[in-house]
């Protein structure tokens, strides 16, 4: 089992590798490139979307949404609001942002996570490489959406997320079972919802209170489902991020931002805070990820006007 895990680390490793050498070049064709004016050229002249050194706000966003990730808040909820409550980022490069700006932060909780959570190894990498398929898939469709169908997309998805949000603030999430993996018919259940989850992501829906419900009423021990659920993102991550780069369906600097904030705030998390009463702030996530949701369908509808 020792074998597995560390095979799987180290393809975590070469899809990392990979990704970052892909994400630079794209960033230094960017710099010697002008911006094109009109279509998706507008949104790459937006200051989050132009190469450079990410702000303090940027990375402050990074670190802030990466610690409460690492806490079981979530970080895709809490980014999209604040990028549409405050205009930060425009709506259509916001999905991509989010895949390759959490991409390294989601990294360092994945090794975390399989390195000290006992776990299955061969349902960890079946379900992970089910997530990889969905992802890679789903990303082929929605990089190439336009603005107004991905407004519509991230709206319902962050309704959503604000539900499950909302199911684990009122302790409506199953307890979870004692086994470490599945087999049989629960195996193959796990197969389906992973690869769904993995093409959701691409629309901002973050695998967190999903994989608990799935999971958990599948019978796995509630520790042994964080190995999944963030193996499979930190895999997830990469593969579509990849796609997103290659369209140009992000923000460069705010992504940038978001790595660069998001590592060290996983690893106060982790190793220094551990935990914190979070409860309260969970509520003020559910409502504004719900405003964030009406307001993407809001501007959706206007764009339809136009």
């Amino acid at each position: 089992m020792f074998g597995l895990r560390s095979l799987l680390l180290t393809a975590l490793a070469g899809f990392g590798a990979v990704f970052t050498t892909l994400w630079v070049r794209d960033i230094a064709r960017k710099r010697g490139r002008p911006v094109e004016a009109g279509g998706s050229g507008d949104d790459q002249a937006h200051p989050s979307a132009r190469p450079g050194i990410p702000s303090l706000a940027q990375t402050g966003i990074g670190f802030v949404t990466n610690f409460f990730d690492t806490l079981g808040i979530g970080s895709y909820a809490t980014t999209t609001s604040i990028y549409k409550l405050f205009r930060l980022v425009p709506d259509r490069l916001i999905p991509g942002t989010l895949l390759v700006g959490h991409m390294w932060p989601t990294v360092a909780q994945a090794v975390i996570y399989i390195t000290i959570i006992e776990v299955e190894m061969a349902s960890l990498l079946l379900l992970i490489a089910a997530s990889i398929l969905g992802s890679w898939l789903g990303a082929g469709v929605v990089s190439a959406w336009p603005k107004r169908k991905i407004q519509i997309g991230m709206g319902f998805a962050l309704l959503g997320a604000a539900g499950l949000m909302l199911a684990k603030a009122v302790h409506w999430l199953p307890a979870g079972g004692d086994t470490l993996g599945l087999d049989g018919w629960r195996l193959a259940v796990g197969l389906l919802g992973n690869f769904a989850f993995g093409a959701l992501m691409n629309l901002g829906i973050g695998a967190y209170a999903p994989s608990l419900i799935l999971f958990g009423f599948l019978g796995m021990n509630l520790k042994a489902i964080f190995p999944v659920m963030m193996g499979s993102c930190a895999f997830i991550m990469p593969t579509s991020g990849i796609r997103f780069i290659g369209r140009g369906s992000y923000a460069s600097r705010a992504a940038l931002g978001l790595a660069i904030g998001g590592v060290p705030g996983v690893l106060l998390a982790a190793y220094v805070i551990r935990e914190l009463p979070v409860h309260y702030l969970l509520w003020l996530v559910i409502g504004v990820a719900t405003y964030s949701a009406f307001a993407l369908l809001h501007s959706a509808r206007k764009e339809r006007t136009t």
